[in-house]
This record gives C-alpha cells, structure tokens and sequence, in this order.
C-alpha cells in the first residue's frame, strides 16, 4: 500500500473523530431547534446563533471578500453572528470543517472532493460556485514549453489544493514525472503564496500554479511570464475555481442560516459583475481587511480580468477534477461524486430573484 502523506493523515485522523465533533460542536440553538430530518431544506427552516466561515484572501474568492466588506452576508443573516477566518489554501480548510470549526467555506474543487471521498458522503455539500477561472502555471526567462521544465522546482499553494492537482496532472499530461513525495522530473514544492513570490525573486523555485492575484504577481512584480493560463485547458475555457460548501450536518439542522448565507452571496456576485470598479475596490478592501495587501492597480486588474464570479458551480468540471486528483496521488481512492451537491436553497433564492437556476449535473440534488 502506497504511503499517506502528512496532510491526508491529518485528514484521515480527523475524520475518525468526526462524527463526535460535528454533534458536540454544532453551533447555535439546542436540537430542539434542529431540524434534521426533512428531505428538501427550507429558506425558513431553523437558523443558528453564528454561522463560521472560511476564505482566502485571494481573488478567485472575490465573492466571500465582497460579501464580508460590503456587509452582504451580514444583512442576510440577521441575528445570526458571522465569524470567519482566512485560510491560505483548502486543506488546512478541510481539517478546521471535520475538527467542527467552520460550518462553511469558499475553497477549491480538489480539497472539497477529499473531504466528501474520505467521509464517504457525509461530511459536506456543495451548495453554489463561487468562481471560474483565475489560475496559472507562471515560470521564470528561458522555460518556454514543457520539454524545459526538466530538472526545475515548481510551486503550489499546498499539497492537495486545487492548483496543485492542476500543475501534478499537467506535468503527468506532458510525460513529466512527479510525486506527493517529493522528486520526479519536476520537484513540486507546496509552498504558501507569499512566500512564492519571494522564492521565485530569489531563484529558489523556477515558477509556480497560482491562483489570483498570485499568478499576476509574479508576473507584474516579479518578471514571471504565463506557460499555462489553465482556462485554456478546459472547454469554453470554464472550470471550476472556488465554490461555497457547507458540513452537512450544519445545511441539515439550520436550512435558514444557509439560506441567509446565500442570499448574501448572490448579492455579492451581483455585485462583483454588475459593477468593476466597485468591485476591484470592495475586493482590495476585503484584503487588507483579511491580512493582506492591497493589490497595486495594474496587478489588480490583470488578475480581475483571469476570472469570472459566479455562482453556478460547473458541475460538468468536478468529474474531471476527480480524475485529476486520483491520478495525481493527492486523492487515494476515485471519489463517487453522487449527491455532493445540495443546490435546492440557491435554485430557491435564485428564482426569488427571477434568475434562472443551475445545474447540479446529476450529482446531487437541483
């Protein structure tokens, strides 16, 4: 049997505890407020006390930036108290949802599909897209094809996250070996994005799959050039970037936070696509609000012009994600996608709202 790697470990030792966790540590009102047993969540069904919700300070989670800054979230939710925390990349997110301290997050497809494949269902849903889009394999002067890659250190966010299943299954596509482990004919190098940056300044790492506005800062600050705009990889260059997910144990027992929590992020992609410039400010905003820095104008729009907000979740591109993160080793066993997503709350506030509905591509309930 192949070797677990550290961060699957974790993961996997999480899990025993779960369904422990997610019982003592559900937030909000006692059971007697729960109610757990109907099929089709309500918009007004039970609300919790506070609602726990995970992002990045990234771009491609513009949606969550925009809807904490311009109190969307918080409008919808009422009496229900927002708590959220910034995470680097979805592994790490993943672990604080099975240790029960998160209810909801924006994160990537791959780190979503680990969780819903080791928990065999149970642990979480996907309840809307967030955003398409907004990745690249950027690299140093004098790698121009994949045949130069040869021998280089490339790195991603973390190991298992979205880009780095996107760079591993790549570099496999183009005859280059990798591995979790370590070595290959590319080293992959899962480094936080900060510190990217500053590697590839140095020379330490030949270039890196980023997410925005990363991949645009390497590029503007940094002199990296794009290798891979990762749209181009997918057909009508649409895939799935960053959705909203939820424990389903939390959608189960307060179906009207989630729908609160949605209300406020549909309003927060309106926002993001009604109005640039007023998003690109939000956004900037939201980051240093969330610890980071605000993005100089000409990073930022080339990194908000990479990706498209929305709320629909591609459901057509988590099949390939699947095969993607198995192929790369990231993922130990195929996941069996049926029921992952719950978009029957979006559908419900999306036709309030005279839009048309979305698609959960046989995978769940629309």
């Amino acid at each position: 049997m192949r070797s677990i790697s550290p961060p699957l470990r974790r993961i996997l030792a999480a899990l025993v505890a779960a369904p422990l966790v997610l019982a003592a540590s559900a937030c909000g009102d006692d059971a007697a407020n729960a109610d757990p047993g109907k099929d089709a969540p309500s918009s007004s069904g039970a609300k919790a006390d506070e609602l726990r919700l995970g992002y990045f300070a990234n771009l491609t989670h513009a949606p969550a930036l925009i809807g904490v800054q311009e109190g969307l979230f918080e409008k919808e939710l009422g009496d229900t108290a927002l708590k959220t925390q910034v995470f680097n990349a979805g592994p790490d997110e993943v672990e604080a949802l099975f240790a029960g301290a998160l209810d909801s997050a924006y994160i990537g497809p791959s780190p979503t599909l680990n969780a819903y494949g080791q928990s065999d269902g149970d642990a979480v849903r996907i309840i809307a897209g967030a955003a398409s889009g907004g990745a690249q394999l950027v690299v140093r002067d004098g790698i121009d094809s994949s045949a130069d890659l040869e021998g280089t250190t490339l790195a991603t966010p973390q190991l298992g996250n979205t880009q780095d299943v996107a760079l591993r299954s790549w570099l496999t596509d183009e005859g280059l070996e990798n591995s979790i482990e370590g070595g290959g004919d590319v080293t992959i190098s899962p480094t936080p994005n900060a510190d990217t940056l500053n590697l590839f300044r140095s020379g330490d790492v030949d270039g890196a799959w980023l997410p925005e506005p990363w991949a645009s800062r390497l590029v503007l600050e940094a002199g990296a050039k794009v290798l891979v705009d990762e749209k181009d990889l997918w057909p009508e260059g649409k895939f799935v970037t960053t959705h909203l997910i939820v424990r389903t144990e939390f959608l189960d027992r307060y179906p009207g936070t989630v729908a609160a929590l949605l209300r406020g992020h549909v309003a927060a992609v309106q926002f993001a696509t009604d109005d640039a410039a007023a998003a690109k400010t939000s956004v900037n905003a939201g980051l240093e609000a969330a610890g980071s820095k605000a993005l100089p104008a000409g990073v930022l729009d080339r990194a908000w012009d990479n990706l498209t907000p929305t709320w629909d979740p591609i459901a057509s591109a988590l099949k390939q994600s699947a095969k993607d993160g198995f192929a790369a080793g990231t993922s130990e066993t195929e996941v069996d996608l049926d029921g992952i997503y719950d978009l029957r709350l979006l559908n419900e506030v999306l036709a309030d709202l005279t839009l048309d509905p979305v698609s959960a591509g046989g995978l769940g309930e629309d």
